[in-house]
This record gives structure tokens, C-alpha cells and sequence, in this order.
């Protein structure tokens, strides 16, 4: 599993003309969900997300996490971020989860990170053509991947 993380000012997601998820200060996540992947994986990367101290103290030092500053979060399901761009100059996506599964875990993934920080949070529409916009602060972006964690747990 794949993410990419954004520390935001604002973030929002638009399908058909309608804004179906939007966060003030927070994060914007991108979530790719490879074949193979699992809760586990979905676990580890919300917890981590979570807890992610990349937000500014009192001293401009990045050590509060969305928790601390009470921050909002938008998650966008991503199957573009398991591009495999080896051969050739069109990607391909043999890595990426099949749909259903895929929307299992984002579904699962979503459902954990809200429980690790409290708070319901904006969600893109699964497989739909989503227009994504993001206000990033700093900017602030980390690309996080859970095969990485289970190497370190």
C-alpha cells in the first residue's frame, strides 16, 4: 500500500460538480492499494499517518501530528501511484489491486485512520473521475509505503 501525504491548508474533492470530501487544516492522502495488500498494511499506514508529526509547534519545530492541531483529512483512492513505468512511455497498472479489493481495503484504510484521529473524514468516490484540489502548506509531502513498516515492526 501506497500513500501519499499532504500537509494542507485546505483540501477538497469534486465528482459530477458535487464536492463530496473537504478538510480545512490537514492532510490530503492519495492511497494506492497494491495486489497482495491487506489490513495489516491498511492498519500500519493509518496509525503511522495519524501520529505523523509534520505539523508546526509554538517554535515552527514539525512536532505535532493531525491529532495535536485537530486537523481535518481528505483520502482519495489512487491506483495511478502503483504505476509501473519500466518499459515504454505508457505506464501500466499490473500492480494495482483489483477494484473490489481495492475498495475493501481504501474502505478499511479510511475507517482505521478515522478512529486513530477521531474524526470522520472527507472521501473521494471509488473509481469515479474526481477533481482534486489542495492548498499544500510548506509545502509538506511524504510518499509512504507499508512494505516499508513491516520491515521496521
Amino acid at each position: 500500500m501506497k500513500a501519499v501525504v499532504q500537509r494542507v491548508k485546505r483540501a477538497s474533492v469534486t465528482v459530477d460538480g458535487k464536492i463530496t470530501g473537504a478538510c480545512e487544516k490537514g492532510l490530503a492522502i492519495l492511497l494506492g492499494v497494491a495486489q497482495g495488500d491487506t489490513e495489516e498494511d491498511a492498519i500500519l499506514l493509518a496509525q503511522k499517518i495519524a501520529k505523523m508529526r509534520i505539523f508546526c509547534d509554538e517554535n515552527d519545530k514539525m512536532n505535532l501530528s493531525v491529532i495535536d492541531v485537530d486537523g481535518g483529512a481528505v483520502v482519495v483512492s489512487q491506483f495511478t501511484l502503483l504505476a509501473n513505468y519500466k518499459k515504454g512511455n505508457r505506464p501500466d497498472y499490473l500492480f494495482a489491486a483489483a477494484p473490489d479489493e481495492a475498495n475493501r481495503l481504501y474502505e478499511f484504510f479510511i475507517e482505521k485512520f478515522e478512529e486513530a484521529i477521531g474524526k470522520s473524514v472527507g472521501r473521494g468516490v471509488f473509481g469515479a473521475h474526481m477533481e482534486y484540489e489542495i492548498i499544500n502548506d510548506g509545502p509538506v509531502t511524504i510518499v509512504m509505503e507499508s512494505d516499508v513498516l513491516k520491515k521496521r515492526a
